[in-house]
């Protein structure tokens, strides 16, 4: 796992695409794969609305443009970068495409979450709370604004 300063660095460029989904009135998460060259090959911001797709998350997005990048659906040795802790779907894809860390920044309200995240990530290494402020505000200032 990356050493703190990094982590902080390369979660900057997952809260610029969350800040693209708040701007286009999506929920404002954001994602970024980065290879073992510390490498940017993936990004993506929530698109559910856009795209009328319930898989259009962040997090998959992200994936599938690695994905296509590396040519192979493999993504070990490489970094997942979420401004939000991910969806039991997000998190399967994670572990199923075989990202090896995930950073996230601001935690899912809901408390069931965890215990379903524990049981997917198996061969996956978690951080949390990365530039956790910046995250949350997003989050909390796009529903502010809903409601």
């Amino acid at each position: 796992m990356g050493d703190f300063m990094n982590d902080k660095y390369y979660m900057h460029f997952a809260i610029l695409e969350a800040k693209k989904a708040y701007k286009k009135k999506e929920v404002p998460v954001g994602a970024i794969v980065v290879d073992s060259d510390g490498k940017i090959i993936g990004k993506g911001y929530n698109q559910k609305e856009k795209n009328k797709l319930v898989y259009a998350h962040a997090e998959i997005i992200a994936i599938k443009k690695a994905c296509r990048k590396k040519k192979d659906w493999r993504l070990n040795g490489c970094t997942i970068y979420t401004t939000l802790e991910p969806c039991p779907m997000c998190a399967s894809a994670i572990e199923q495409s075989r990202i090896d860390c995930v950073f996230y920044g601001a935690s899912r309200p809901e408390k069931k979450n965890l215990k379903i995240i524990d049981q997917i990530f198996k061969n996956t290494k978690i951080r949390k709370n990365v530039r956790v402020q910046e995250c949350a505000i997003l989050l909390t200032n796009f529903f502010k604004e809903k409601r």
